[in-house]
């Protein structure tokens, strides 16, 4: 469920992030990853506590895939 993810972001690890909107409801999440929160430790703060999470609500993880995938994108980056 989205909501007991985004809850869980929220209380044990202060990142928010917004649900699906529309048709997109309980089958996205906006995450606003922008200007000063678009900075390296953010984004890898939010990926590994979305492993951590989804790993603890019974999901099968690849553990530190996503955080892999985002240093070769961005060390793809100019700049």
């Amino acid at each position: 469920e989205d909501a007991k993810v985004r809850r869980a972001l929220l209380n044990d690890y202060d990142i928010e992030i917004g649900g699906g909107l529309g048709e997109f409801a309980g089958k996205a999440w906006r995450v606003g990853l922008m200007g000063e929160s678009a900075r390296e430790r953010n984004v890898f703060a939010l990926l590994s506590a979305l492993e951590t999470i989804l790993s603890k609500e019974g999901y099968e993880v690849a553990f530190g895939a996503s955080l892999s995938a985002a240093q070769r994108a961005i060390a793809t980056f100019d700049d």
